[in-house]
């Protein structure tokens, strides 16, 4: 039982917040100074972090393996100051001053979480196109570039563009869709966008990523920053 109470004091600690940000700060500095040094890093982006991290020596991201550490220990700390929070304060009648703080708390974990479904599963490619050529984007799904159609001025600059791609699977047409300026076609969980263009003779450098938290960060991002709002409001209210 003292264990269990140990364990749990130190989750429901302020000061334990506080050191392991003053850790992962020391961390980040570390890692200023390893990064610029190390051309492993260049290809950080290129594949899901914690594949890239299994990867590589560990004399040089054992600061990137304890900010993981760290951040997992975080937000368990968050969640039970949350917790312990909304049990102590259940009677309070203003329950929107109550709940901003949580609301804050819980954008953090989404955040977090939506940085390691992407550092597990994110995806990033990209490769030059021409009409009719096929490009595999997973292992059961295929993109083919249908048209690319695009217009010029007389000068030769170009004025507009449009990409046709189509989804198959097992060699069979399931889904069509277009690529514009600034309307990247987003199926399948796959974010597919033009990057560059050529015109004569006409092909396009597709870009084709995937972030798997994504929606987890944009949901995250709007808890954060209502929280904060709603936190201001009712301290500028309360004040008057």
């Amino acid at each position: 039982m003292l264990i269990i109470k140990n364990i749990t004091n130190f989750f429901l600690s302020l000061r334990t917040t506080l050191w392991l940000l003053g850790f992962m700060l020391a961390l980040m500095l570390a890692g200023a100074v390893i990064m610029p040094g190390q051309n492993e890093f260049q290809s950080i982006h290129s594949v899901p972090m914690l594949e890239w991290l299994q990867k590589q020596p560990g004399n040089i991201t054992w600061w990137l393996w304890g900010s993981i550490g760290l951040l997992s220990v975080l937000a368990v700390n968050t969640l039970f100051c949350s917790i312990e929070s909304l049990v102590k304060k259940r009677k309070v009648t203003q329950w929107l001053l109550l709940i901003s703080p949580q609301i804050i708390h819980i954008g953090f974990l989404f955040i977090l979480l939506a940085h390691l479904l992407s550092a597990a599963g994110s995806y990033q490619a990209t490769a030059v196109a021409a009409e009719g050529d096929m490009l595999r984007i997973s292992d059961d799904a295929v993109l083919r570039v249908k048209e690319i159609n695009i217009r010029s001025d007389p000068y030769g600059y170009i004025t507009d563009w449009k990409v046709g791609i189509e989804y198959l699977k097992d060699g069979r047409l399931f889904l069509t869709d277009m690529i514009a300026p600034n309307s990247p076609s987003t199926q399948m969980g796959f974010n597919i966008n033009v990057k560059d263009l050529r015109a004569y003779p006409e092909a396009v450098l597709l870009q084709i990523s995937r972030e798997p938290g994504a929606v987890w960060a944009l949901a995250g991002g709007i808890l954060f920053m209502t929280g904060i709002l709603a936190l201001i409001a009712l301290k500028m209210k309360m004040e008057r």
